[in-house]
């Protein structure tokens, strides 16, 4: 069974979407640790839309999709923000990052590393990320 909601581009929908997400999980019998995990990773992706493609434009917004089938969870979220392109990205200097205390940057490679799958695609004005994830 698919979930889904839509959410206006506004940081304060972060905590709307993240107990969306604990609500579906909730009803699998998944360890906290994992739960958290995926939490985690959908939040850092969400904000990233709201904050990077979508410049916390109220008037937008990003319509989410959840699903568990088939012992996988399965996210998706369409917007028509700002694209973003993965050939682009570099995985930040985690050691850097600590020694100088930098907060922010680290969001993808966290998803990257939580995640089995994740994948951006653009159909027209419509930008669609998607990530997945095997449970056990």
């Amino acid at each position: 069974m698919q979930h889904t909601i839509r959410v206006s581009c506004s940081r304060s929908n972060l905590k709307t979407v993240r107990d969306f997400v604990a609500g579906v999980l909730q009803e699998h019998q998944l360890s906290d640790i994992l739960q958290n995990q995926i939490i985690l990773a959908v939040d850092e992706i969400v904000a990233n839309l709201i904050i990077h493609s979508n410049h916390e434009d109220e008037h937008k917004h990003l319509d989410i999709r959840v699903e568990i089938a088939n012992h996988e969870f399965r996210f998706e979220a369409e917007d028509d923000g700002q694209s973003f392109s993965p050939a682009e990205y570099r995985d930040p200097d985690l050691e850097e990052h600590i020694r100088t205390g930098r907060k922010g940057g680290v969001g993808i490679a966290l998803v990257n590393r939580i995640m089995d799958h994740v994948e951006y695609t653009t159909i027209g004005t419509r930008n669609f990320c998607r990530l997945s994830k095997r449970l056990p």
